[in-house]
């Protein structure tokens, strides 16, 4: 006699007509679900027998050995070298990595959570920039974030971009220019660079100029936008702070098809540093994160929680100072 498969979630889906996200959802009680879609699950789990923690149980004692890395996309140079770093620093302690990018999009965001969360893997770092995801506060395992502040409680790991902010625009008055324009994805509060920027040129005596461009625009949009802002107010800046590389990038191709000189008419800085900015624009003036050193410290904070859950600690009972490394000005041609 053939022996009894034991049910998955993907069972569990199929009879109550749902995603496998909902049924995890409602497993975990995490996120708004009505409560008829609540009764159809149930109802499908007690049909089948299903145990959510059989995994669990059948692993008691063990892990995984696996940690969900959240980014926007890998397509873009800081965070595409970000992942590529954790999983070198990951691999030395034995861990493997699951990456998974959010577009930019909340909801893919969310799913991706869900998804990780039922996988159960042993902890997750996140640098997706989807603002006040409320989902987060839901999980209970290991959890770090990289230049996101999402919770007092959940270790942020970041440069210090206050400092980069003032350094970009401190050289940028040095190099003479008295009319910086900031470019940047989001303009706000909790934009550090933004408020590093405000701060240089405010003990110069200068007025600031902010373009805010949102991050998540789809490209050439994005783009176009940009150029579009920066042509309705040419001759009214005669440098510009782009908040990243990539898009520091296409402001000099903006400023050559303009017939600008870089950097005789218009001088240009980014952040970030990354390696595949640096080869394809190598003449860039930028501020260099330390994105190894970021990769190390996050995953050091995140195998700190690991072994506390194992010496019996609750998670996030304590605040947690976000923790900042220095960053460093790479002069290039173009400043």
């Amino acid at each position: 006699m053939p022996q009894r498969r034991e049910p998955t979630l993907a069972d569990v889906a199929e009879l109550a007509g749902v995603s496998l996200t909902t049924v995890s959802r409602v497993i975990n009680n995490r996120g708004y679900l009505s409560e008829a879609t609540k009764e159809r699950v149930g109802a499908a789990i007690a049909e089948l027998n299903y145990r959510p923690n059989q995994a669990a149980r059948v692993l008691h004692g063990m892990a995984t050995r696996s940690i969900g890395v959240i980014v926007p996309t890998v397509a873009l140079p800081f965070f595409g070298e970000l992942a590529a770093q954790l999983e070198i620093a990951l691999a030395e302690h034995g861990y493997r990595i699951l990456v998974c990018n959010s577009q930019g999009r909340a909801e893919r965001e969310r799913e991706y959570l869900d998804l990780l969360v039922s996988h159960r893997v042993d902890g997750i770092i996140s640098s997706a920039h989807n603002e006040d995801l409320a989902d987060y506060g839901t999980v209970r395992m290991p959890l770090v974030m990289i230049d996101r502040d999402l919770s007092p409680a959940i270790p942020n790991i970041r440069c210090d971009n206050v400092r980069g902010g003032s350094l970009a625009t401190e050289h940028l008055l040095q190099r003479g220019s008295r009319h910086p324009l900031l470019l940047t994805s989001r303009a706000g509060r909790r934009n550090g660079r933004e408020a590093g920027y405000r701060s240089a040129l405010a003990l110069a005596g200068i007025e600031a100029q902010v373009v805010a461009v949102d991050f998540n625009t789809p490209e050439p949009e994005r783009t176009q936008r940009i150029n579009d802002e920066l042509t309705s107010r040419l001759g009214g800046f005669d440098a510009v702070f782009a908040t990243d590389d990539l898009t520091a990038a296409g402001v000099v191709e903006w400023a050559r098809s303009a017939g600008l000189g870089i950097p005789e008419d218009l001088r240009v800085i980014g952040f970030d540093g990354t390696r595949a900015i640096r080869q394809a624009v190598p003449g860039l003036t930028t501020i260099r994160q330390p994105i190894a050193e970021l990769s190390r410290r996050a995953v050091a904070e995140l195998l700190a929680q690991i072994e506390a859950i194992h010496d019996g600690v609750e998670l996030r009972a304590l605040e947690i100072a976000p923790i900042e490394l220095p960053v460093e000005l790479v002069v290039g041609r173009t400043t």
